[in-house]
């Protein structure tokens, strides 16, 4: 039974494939994928996901003007940011977006995505 729907917005196909495998053997159905932000604006709305994983450094726009997009096109879904930089790297940007939170794509795991999505519904 999956554990929830995912679309993962990344600019490397390699790490796509990578989390893809990463989250499906954790229970989570991936839905699409996209390679950047355009493709993601239409993509999310398109196949209704519950999580997107959305790195933060995309080739035609930045993760934060994503972020704030989808909360418009597509309110109900939980944001994630992943990226190769530590959260640290990005300041506050990070804690005063409306994203539930950050995974370094280093610690990606589907338990590690479970948790901070957890927490966040608690914070609600």
């Amino acid at each position: 039974m999956a554990v929830g729907r995912v679309f993962i917005v990344d600019d490397s196909a390699p790490f796509r494939t990578i989390a893809r495998a990463l989250l499906e053997s954790g229970g989570y159905q991936v839905v699409g994928d996209a390679a950047t932000g355009a493709e993601a604006l239409t993509g999310v709305p398109e196949t209704g996901p519950d999580i997107v994983l959305l790195d933060i450094a995309l080739p035609d726009m930045d993760g934060f003007s994503v972020c704030r997009a989808l909360h418009r096109t597509a309110p109900g879904v939980t944001v994630v940011f992943c990226s190769v930089r530590d959260a640290e790297h990005y300041g506050d940007a990070v804690e005063l977006s409306s994203a539930a939170g950050f995974l370094p794509k280093s610690t990606l795991s589907a338990a590690a995505l479970a948790l901070l999505v957890a927490r966040r519904a608690e914070r609600r």
